[in-house]
């Protein structure tokens, strides 16, 4: 018989070990595998979660009650990147963090929409609301008035003394070549944008009204149109005589009269400036030699002495009709008028019977002033 039990044959049992390590083997592969897939399923878990938290938490950030204990007004660079933005805004206490909010513009789409300009933010005002405000550029409007009748000069005393513009004013343009009106814009506008605005604003409005004019006026040209507006400006300040007073002016034109206009003659001495307060008006500046004295030449002077509104501009366009020559103060803020000489020396000698009683009144009321004290 053949010994089985020797040379180099595996048994049935050795086979069936070798199997059953080759099962081991693989089965502890598997298990190494799924281990790992179970690692790194748990790991992103726990980034899912963390990452929501973190999600949740800037989004209370962004949303909730911002840091800031009391209004404040701040000024948003032009220019300025979103990161630079948010530096800011987090650096004067407006947002306590610069990083959420530079990750909620851009998840919202408006990291590149910010705009410059001056804001005011509210106690309390979210990350949220600050963003949607520079997107909408809902910046603080400043305003400046300009009153009918102004000089140039006065204009740009104004604007020189505005510290929400920027810049220096250009050379002073023309007299009557700029439109009162109330002008609004943002902190950092340039003085000389505003005044460019004044002159295309005038320009256009000479040219409207201009187009609207009564026939047989006797002014030829455009110029002579603002400076008679100019005068009717200086003379009233009341709407509703504007274009009587034009009227008279128109009238004394036609008959070859001196307009005899009291601000002329002023405008010729002082120019733009005007009469210094204290200055009294005395015969001699009625007869003052200066191409502006209307009571010394015969005609409309050379330019305008002030800027012309619209009120005055169409009391010229389309005066009153009527045979007015004369008009003096009635003592109330307002004129009277006359057609011939004797009527208005009649209205003179009124007005002063009024003006002395006045004051003799306010002589009266200072003097028990003093017997009070």
């Amino acid at each position: 018989m053949t010994d089985l039990t020797r040379g180099g044959g595996r048994t049935p049992d050795s086979e069936s070990t070798g199997k059953r390590r080759k099962k081991g083997r693989s089965r502890g592969s598997r298990n190494a595998i799924i281990v790992f897939i179970n690692f790194m399923l748990g790991l992103a878990v726990i980034a899912l979660i963390g990452g929501a938290a973190m999600f949740y938490w800037g989004k209370l950030q962004f949303e909730g009650r911002g840091p800031l204990q009391q209004d404040v007004t701040y000024m948003v660079p032009r220019g300025g990147a979103l990161a630079t933005i948010s530096d800011g805004l987090a650096n004067a206490g407006i947002i306590s963090n610069p990083l959420v909010f530079q990750v909620g513009a851009r998840l919202s789409g408006a990291g590149g929409q910010l705009k410059a300009g001056e804001y005011g933010f509210p106690a309390g005002t979210s990350m949220q609301q600050v963003l949607e405000k520079l997107v909408a550029g809902r910046s603080i409007v400043h305003s400046v008035t300009v009153p009918e009748g102004w000089t140039v000069a006065q204009i740009y005393a104004r604007l020189e003394g505005d510290d929400a513009l920027m810049g220096n004013l250009p050379p002073m343009p023309a007299e009557g070549s700029l439109l009162p009106e109330t002008y609004t814009f943002t902190r950092g506008t340039s003085r000389n944008e505003l005044i460019s605005q004044m002159s295309d604003a005038h320009t256009a409005m000479v040219e409207q009204i201009w187009a609207t004019r009564v026939d047989n006026l006797p002014i030829d040209t455009v110029e002579e149109f603002v400076t008679l507006a100019s005068i009717v400006e200086r003379e009233t300040g009341v709407d509703a005589e504007r274009p009587h007073v034009a009227s008279v002016f128109i009238n004394r034109l036609r008959q070859n009269m001196r307009l005899q206009s009291d601000p002329t003659f002023i405008y010729g001495i002082w120019g733009g400036a005007g009469k210094p307060s204290g200055e009294p008006l005395r015969r001699s500046h009625i007869q003052s030699d200066t191409p502006y004295n209307t009571y010394v030449i015969p005609a409309l002077p050379p330019g305008p002495i002030a800027n012309p509104g619209r009120a005055a501009l169409e009391a010229v366009a389309k005066p009153l009709e009527t045979d007015d020559l004369y008009f003096v103060a009635d003592g109330e803020g307002g004129h009277v008028f006359a057609q011939t000489l004797a009527e208005h020396n009649r209205n003179v000698a009124r007005y002063r019977e009024v003006m002395r009683a006045r004051g003799a009144a306010a002589a009266a009321e200072n003097s028990d002033a003093e017997l009070v004290e």
